[in-house]
This record gives structure tokens, C-alpha cells and sequence, in this order.
């Protein structure tokens, strides 16, 4: 399975935030949008990500004067990225081995996505699924 059938099935659709955006606007679009982290968008190009665990650690480092900072104080600036080829496995991998829990999508040099570490354990468990459901009718004959 690959990334671009997680997409297929999730949808693209992805909410971005500025750079010179407020911390307080992370927070609302993560909590309005029931997301766990944002991709950081500059003129069009991914500058960034910021998570929820992003602004936890810094608001325990800093205070409650992190509402007032910019997106950029705060974001993880080198991204890992996939693109819609790249299998399911492989980024799951990568996901666990670098701690990270979601992935930008990128086609072209363009935004077109993102995943999650849940998006690709529900694909694993959707493909084991399948598989035993093959195997039981294989066996039924």
C-alpha cells in the first residue's frame, strides 16, 4: 500500500498555518480541526511543521508567554516529507524510528497532504484484515 491510497481514501485536504502566524492560531486550528500538527506554509512553500507536542514543551519551557510568540518561535523547521509513492511500511519505519507522528505530502515540490502515524496503522490493519479475510475464503473452498 502506498501513500497515495491513504490519500485517496482521507482525502487531501490539509490546513496550514503562517510562519508570522500567532501560537493562539495553532492552538484554534488544532483543536477546531481535531489535528495533532500543522504544516508551517510560507508564499506558498512548506517552511515548517508545528505539533501540539511542538507547543506543549515550549509553553513548559517559557510560560504562558508563548500565546503571544510567532509560529516560527516554535515550529520544527527540518520537515521529513513523502511523497504519494512511498509505502506505507517503509514511512511507518521511518515514522517510529525518528519519533515523529505525521508526514507532509509532497508532489512536485507542492503540498498535497498529509499523514499521520494513525493514518498508516489503520491502512497496516485495513491490508491484515484483507489478507485474513482472502485466506478464510481460500480455506472455505
Amino acid at each position: 500500500m502506498r501513500i497515495g491510497d491513504i490519500l485517496r481514501t482521507k482525502g487531501s485536504t490539509v490546513t496550514t498555518v503562517a510562519p508570522d502566524a500567532p501560537v493562539t492560531e495553532v492552538l484554534r486550528f488544532i483543536a477546531e480541526q481535531n489535528v495533532g500538527a500543522l504544516p508551517v506554509v510560507d508564499a506558498g512553500r512548506l517552511v515548517g511543521i508545528v505539533s501540539e507536542r511542538d507547543v506543549v514543551r515550549r509553553l513548559h519551557q517559557q510560560g504562558s508567554g508563548l500565546l503571544d510568540a510567532r509560529v516560527s518561535d516554535v515550529m520544527t523547521a527540518a520537515v521529513v516529507t513523502c511523497g504519494p509513492d512511498d509505502g506505507v511500511g517503509d514511512l511507518g519505519r521511518v515514522m517510529t524510528d525518528r519519533r515523529i507522528r505525521h508526514l507532509p505530502v509532497i508532489v512536485d515540490g507542492e503540498l498535497t497532504g498529509i499523514v499521520s502515524i494513525g493514518d498508516l496503522v489503520k491502512a497496516r490493519i485495513d491490508m491484515l484484515e484483507q489478507e485474513r479475510e482472502q485466506l478464510e475464503s481460500y480455506i472455505a473452498q
